[in-house]
């Protein structure tokens, strides 16, 4: 297929024709890849706040849209750690993970991050991405993969974790719990990490000991009746203070949410008020919003301490099926008489006034069946702008992942790479997806890497991995009922391991001081607004801005002495280099623009100060690349202001860019052709003939010339 018409807006069509031969290894590499990819995106669903088979629904539509507008033939589009983790972060201050509101927003962020993916592509906008600069990213993935990691362990150890604006906080505050660890959960945790690091050292089942992992456990989690779980009312625990404390928490909640939804009516009458440009009544449902905003900020709070104090309750049930309620007292507080089931159980959430009840480990639990049906996010103004900057932030992110892995590809298989197109692929995967019940996909490294190690040749491999998970979803759900998701967790866990690079960070500080402070500094800053990750690629971006402007301000200035070798060097490196009384030669390393031009006028006059007898300035320009409207003003000035105090400005090894801005100003004609040389020694031989006997012995003088 040769028509660029068609293979611009269908790029799949280059696949074709294609071989038995291809065809069949991309089939491999598909079902490969989808063993590997279910149970990891199930495990990327639940860092992600969502239920785990939103994971299978990224590994569907998303993957196959991206195979067939993205330019990479084995890039894996899917969930990935990373995003999935920012996914959560950017929806947790709006609603509570696995809600009904969580789902509507997570499937709005994946539309907008597509929407803001696709217009850059569109409008060959890929270059934004350089922005956000590398040290900036390794900072950023190495403080996420430590908040995944800790954001794994209520599941590795089945204890409670905390929900508030500061992430460590959570995890300082969960480690309290760690003598109500849940031993058996703990236990299984132990046993899923032996068994996938254990099964990696196999050759033959090397690439499948995540899906192997999976299914020991879950035979292991069935035999064992690993999950307990059980619903009571606040009424039926015995002991009179914890009762209380319960029912209040739950009074709490329950005015919460009904003030929440008073503050959604208010706000909706507030909107149809500006409209209408009604001052008054503007004010006072601004007035009445706030009000109750600051009631639910207390009753929150209240809560909160409430909570803290119901996880640290220990409790035994009296013997009863576990479908039904059954009398509750405090472990060691049980009557004579009263027989239990002989489990210890604890509050895992009190929601609509019921208490929600674990005795075991958590499982997965029922998974629906089926395709993921079509749906339409919330589109909704206020929605749209509460989650549009961390789209932006996502969609940059999850771009810049994808097409490092992807060029990382197509150094190993020569495929031509289109930057724009990788970002209309990404861009409708995620917008296709988002109608298809997806959070935010990106391309990913494992999947890709499979991809490239089975044989991949086209983006059939996606397109069959995709139809792998399509047969999960409608036939094996039933299978996934007892994985614990401590075995998610631990698939998490060895995931991102790969991305803590202390190395990396080390040679970024090696290589320059001011990138290793940009790398601390998005590191550090990302850690402590955890669950705001886009707080730290912000600033991180900042300050990489802010310090490349500040190097550039004042770039390396060089007065130059004639070496033994007749180079002209550095007389700060040479102290002992010889230079001339008549001229005065320079070289400035770097660009006259706006913001270092004032520091290339101080130091000119700094040195014709030091040498008041000169009567020509050399200005060497090899190293500047650009020149501005401020520096040619500057300079324009400057050669008028030497020239009246009888000193001529000579200009030797400038770039065709330069001279055009010069020829273009009219400053050429002001500084003279015969100022303006193709290189240094031809400048200071002319110079040289210019003086005459003046320059005497001067031994500053190129040693042809002396010859």
């Amino acid at each position: 297929m040769n028509n660029p018409l068609l293979l611009r807006f269908f790029p799949f069509l280059s696949w074709f024709p294609v071989s038995n031969t291809v065809l069949q290894g991309d089939i491999i590499a598909g079902i490969t890849g989808a063993l590997v990819l279910v149970p990891k995106a199930m495990a990327y669903a639940q860092l992600s706040g969502l239920p785990v088979y939103f994971g299978l629904y990224v590994a569907l539509v998303p993957a196959v849209l991206g195979a067939l507008w993205g330019s990479s033939r084995q890039l894996a589009t899917g969930p990935v750690a990373i995003v999935s983790l920012m996914t959560a972060a950017a929806i947790t201050p709006f609603a509570a993970p696995f809600s009904q509101e969580f789902i509507g927003l997570a499937l709005l962020l994946a539309l907008l991050v597509g929407v803001v993916q696709f217009a850059l592509g569109v409008f060959k906008l890929g270059i934004i991405v350089n922005f956000v600069s590398h040290p900036v990213i390794l900072g950023f993935m190495n403080a996420a993969a430590i908040i995944i990691a800790l954001s794994q362990l209520d599941m590795l150890l089945g204890i409670p974790k905390g929900r508030s604006e500061s992430f460590l906080y959570d995890i300082w505050e969960m480690l309290g719990y760690l003598p109500q660890a849940h031993l058996p959960t703990l236990a299984m945790s132990v046993f899923a990490l032996a068994l996938m690091l254990g099964l990696k050292k196999i050759p033959q089942l090397a690439k499948l000991s995540v899906l192997a992992a999976v299914v020991v456990t879950i035979i292991v989690s069935a035999l064992l009746d690993f999950e307990h779980k059980t619903n009571n009312l606040p009424e039926q625990i015995a002991d009179p203070a914890s009762q209380a404390l319960v029912i209040a928490y739950a009074e709490a909640d329950k005015r919460i949410l009904a003030m929440n939804a008073e503050i959604t009516a208010l706000s909706s009458q507030e909107r149809k008020a500006a409209q209408v440009q009604d001052a008054r009544t503007l004010a006072d449902l601004n007035y009445k919003i706030e009000l109750k905003r600051l009631d639910v900020v207390a009753l929150e709070e209240e809560n909160k301490e409430r909570l803290h104090a119901i996880r640290k309750l220990d409790f035994e049930r009296a013997k009863a099926d576990e479908a039904r309620a059954a009398a509750l007292y405090l472990r060691g507080h049980v009557p004579e008489g009263v027989e239990t089931d002989g489990r210890k159980w604890h509050i895992k959430k009190i929601e609509k006034g019921e208490v929600k009840l674990v005795g075991g480990g958590d499982v997965v639990g029922k998974i629906p069946s089926g395709l993921p049906a079509f749906r339409v996010p919330p589109l909704s103004l206020e929605l749209i702008v509460q989650l549009l900057s961390a789209a932006f932030i996502i969609a940059l992110v999850g771009f810049m992942e994808s097409i490092s892995m992807a060029k990382a590809l197509a150094a190993k298989t020569k495929q031509r790479l289109d930057p724009n197109q990788e970002l209309i692929g990404q861009g409708l995967a995620n917008i296709g997806g988002a109608f298809f019940q997806s959070y935010p996909a990106c391309g990913s490294f494992t999947g890709s890497a499979i991809n490239l190690q089975a044989g991949a040749k086209t983006g059939f491999a996606m397109i069959f991995n995709g139809l792998f998970v399509a047969v999960t979803l409608l036939f094996l759900t039933d299978f996934l009922y007892y994985l614990p998701k401590a075995t998610l967790a631990v698939i998490i866990l060895l995931a991102v391991t790969s991305l803590v690079t202390p190395k990396a960070l080390k040679h970024t500080w090696q290589a320059s001081r001011f990138d290793g402070i940009v790398a601390l500094t998005t590191f550090v800053i990302t850690l402590l607004a955890a669950p705001h990750l886009d707080k730290g690629i912000m600033i991180g971006a900042g300050l990489a801005i802010v310090l490349y402007l500040y190097r550039t301000m004042k770039p390396r200035v060089a007065q130059l002495g004639r070496y033994p070798d007749g180079t002209l060097r550095d007389i700060r490196v040479n102290p002992t280099l010889p230079t001339s009384p008549h001229i005065i030669a320079m070289r400035f390393d770097g660009s006259l623009y706006f913001a270092n031009i004032a520091y290339f006028e101080d130091t000119v006059l700094e040195m014709v100060a030091a040498k008041p007898r000169a009567k020509y300035l050399l200005v060497v320009g090899d190293a500047i690349n650009q020149l501005d409207a401020s520096g040619e003003e500057v300079i324009h000035h400057l050669v008028e202001r030497l020239r009246d105090n009888g000193m001529d400005v000579v200009f030797s090894g400038l770039k065709k860019q330069i001279l055009d801005v010069m020829r273009g100003t009219g400053l050429i004609g002001l500084i003279g052709e015969g100022n303006i040389f193709p290189t240094e020694d031809m400048a200071i031989e002319a110079i040289y003939e210019r003086l005459g006997d003046a320059a005497g012995e001067d031994l500053f003088c190129p040693l042809p010339a002396r010859a």
